[in-house]
């Protein structure tokens, strides 16, 4: 399995003006997902590019986060830990999508992992 970004987030404190940002420097496409504070991004039309979301900003500090693919988010979250990282949430279901685990790495620095569910 190749360990590539599959998916981002950005933190937003207005989204409908950060969503206009984005679509007017880029291009891309913001959808309200299920109707509350989350949105998807289109980055790129047939998966020819990573696309993400954008939430409400949980603190000031929070920053984007980028998602890797992993064959298993419970081995990668203890992989992490043995290398030093620190898990800050831990395997997180996403409803009919597969599974999703926040780590930070030994100086500091934010990365999700993602594992698809098999169809």
């Amino acid at each position: 399995m190749d360990h590539i970004i599959v998916h981002f987030e950005i933190p937003a404190t207005d989204q409908e003006a950060l969503a206009a940002f984005y679509r007017d420097l880029f291009g891309w496409k913001f959808e309200h997902w299920e109707g509350g504070e989350y949105w998807t991004i289109e980055t790129a039309p047939e998966r020819r590019g990573a696309n993400g979301g954008m939430m409400r900003r949980q603190t000031p500090e929070q920053q984007p986060i980028n998602y890797i693919s992993v064959e298993s988010v419970e081995q990668y979250s203890r992989k992490i830990e043995d290398l030093g990282g620190t898990i800050v949430m831990p395997r997180t279901e996403v409803p009919n999508m597969g599974f999703f685990a926040i780590g930070v790495d030994p100086q500091g620095n934010s990365f999700g992992i993602w594992e698809a569910k098999m169809a």
